[in-house]
């Protein structure tokens, strides 16, 4: 073991987080970290790093580890180049350097400082400095980030590019316990191959928060954060399954029985109490009392538990017996509930693009030609940079009848007439951020020139599971990343599309919001054009594919 972590309580406000949480870490593993969003995940990582102190408990890291961790936001305004970035991250890499750039000037024949810049040079060839520069740009050219992206400052690049530069720093660090935040959002199949080689070779124990189905196929272990605990699960994302389901499975009975003592307990409060009332005999009125008063005691503090959140992966479902599946289904979690209005299937042909050439200052693909008809899925798969966005982009613009940012060297772009689009973006509309929720799902339904109410916007934000009352005023800019994310699924939707295009959607998703998105998308009676590089969010939707 190097690291445990036993939480006996954390909350942010009135919202507990952890109440009795427990796990601990193991040399070299790979741990994969899930929980629906909200549940405190990025938070269990400030506390292992000790940047959030506000908790009661322990976290005890055992002596001479050394962790490091990802950033997920960089609200300092630093002018430094990305390499400085990277190297001052790293762990003795400053305080080595100094020693060895700067000893050389005063040591002399001091024995002393000449083993001290002995020594310096020894560990700073060990850690692999002295190659950093090169190392670095071979990582970063397989993450596909620009030639020149060393010398950038760091406040030039793009939230993408500083997730990645975060990852590599992380990579680069060789410290005996990596925090990962969401790793592969914005990778594409490649990197992310790369990055799950380089998890799988590393000594290092690593834990990633993911939704990553790819990601956590490759993990030793998974921890489900879930009702303020840690359940651990030995085995990757598909033994997980089969365990969860099991687990799951025990928690829905144990719940039917403590529902039907709680029941039971009630008609005896009923049943003493009448007894109480009809008997005489003082003794026997005690004793009716007596037995009221222990029942109406046990009966509070049943209802004193809070409810535990259920969740089974549709397949698994498929197998429990019909006594437990009805008893799931009456229990489970809420997910996102996505409204979508029956209509009558066609195969009317919907977008037809023929030898479309597209680019900048030179075209990113050349001579595309497809067809998308009502009810298809078409999955645009291709390396980051290759045109997938940009072709995206220039199909909404076809059909707002505005130009496209990118020059179409050659070829057509058709959007048949009545066609209404919905539009899954990666990145909430700058106008909105600075809005109070609520506000920001009216903007979006006055935009589509839908009639507003307060009850209309409650509801929504009821299906999206957001709280009517305290999410109401909550800003935007204030929401996690799988909020945001339910923020655009409101978007997407509110024009009841018979297209619908989605660039990455389950980026920032939880598991059970994903699979609501996959069951919505496969009974969906239009057509869907998607960019993702989720192996089983592709098998799932059995899409055909366009490779750029």
């Amino acid at each position: 073991m190097i690291a445990s972590v036993s939480i006996n309580h954390k909350a942010f406000g009135d919202k507990t987080l952890y109440t009795g949480l427990e796990f601990r870490l193991q040399k070299g593993e790979k741990v994969g970290i899930i929980g629906t969003n909200g549940c405190g995940k990025s938070t269990l990582f400030n506390l292992i790093t000790g940047d959030d102190t506000d908790y009661d408990g322990e976290i005890h890291i055992k002596k001479g580890m050394v962790v490091v961790s990802t950033q997920q936001e960089h609200t300092h305004n630093t002018e430094e180049k990305v390499l400085e970035y990277i190297t001052q991250g790293l762990p003795e890499f400053a305080e080595l350097a100094h020693t060895i750039h700067t000893l050389p000037d005063t040591m002399g024949t001091n024995q002393k400082k000449l083993q001290r810049y002995s020594d310096a040079l020894e560990r700073f060839t060990d850690l692999g400095y002295f190659e950093i520069e090169s190392a670095l740009e071979s990582v970063l050219s397989a993450y596909q980030l620009p030639d020149d992206v060393l010398e950038r400052t760091f406040t030039t690049l793009s939230g993408g590019q500083k997730r990645i530069i975060e990852l590599v720093k992380v990579q680069q660090a060789r410290s005996h316990i990596c925090l990962i935040d969401e790793p592969t959002n914005h990778m594409d199949t490649v990197a992310k191959d790369k990055f799950i080689a380089w998890m799988r070779q590393s000594d290092s124990c690593i834990a990633v928060i993911t939704h990553d189905r790819d990601v956590l196929k490759n993990v030793d272990r998974v921890i489900e954060l879930r009702d303020g605990k840690a359940y651990s699960y030995n085995g990757n994302y598909d033994a997980y399954l089969r365990t969860h389901t099991n687990r799951v499975g025990s928690e829905v009975n144990e719940f039917e029985i403590v529902k039907r003592r709680m029941q039971n307990l009630r008609d005896d409060v009923v049943r003493f109490k009448r007894l109480k009332e009809r008997a005489r005999n003082p003794g026997t009125i005690r004793r009716f009392k007596s037995l009221q008063n222990k029942a109406e005691q046990e009966l509070a503090e049943l209802e004193q538990r809070d409810k535990p959140t259920f969740w089974i992966d549709k397949e698994s479902a498929k197998g429990l017996s019909t006594k437990l599946s009805d008893a799931y289904s009456e229990h489970k979690s809420r997910t996102i509930t996505i409204r979508s209005k029956a209509q009558e299937s066609t195969d009317r042909l919907i977008v037809k693009v023929h030898n479309l050439s597209l680019g900048y200052d030179e075209p990113l693909f050349d001579r595309v030609t497809f067809d998308v008809r009502e009810g298809e899925r078409l999955h645009i798969a291709g390396r980051n940079g290759r045109g997938k966005t940009t072709l995206l982009n220039c199909i909404i613009n076809t059909w707002n009848d505005t130009r496209p940012d990118a020059k179409i060297y050659d070829g057509v772009v058709d959007v048949a007439s009545g066609v209404t689009i919905g539009v899954y973006e990666q990145e909430i509309a700058a106008s909105r951020v600075a809005m109070t929720l609520s506000e920001a799902i009216s903007d979006t339904l006055m935009s589509h020139d839908i009639a507003v109410t307060d009850q209309k916007i409650r509801s929504l934000m009821s299906d999206y599971l957001f709280n009517p009352v305290s999410d109401f005023d909550r800003p935007v800019e204030l929401l996690s990343g799988g909020q945001k994310a339910r923020l655009q699924l409101i978007n997407m939707m509110a024009q009841n599309p018979n297209l619908l295009i989605l660039d990455e959607p389950t980026n920032h998703l939880d598991l059970p919001s994903i699979e609501e998105l996959e069951t919505m998308l496969q009974d969906y009676h239009g057509a869907v054009m998607y960019v993702s590089h989720d192996s089983y969010f592709s098998h799932n939707l059995q899409a055909k594919t366009l490779q750029l």
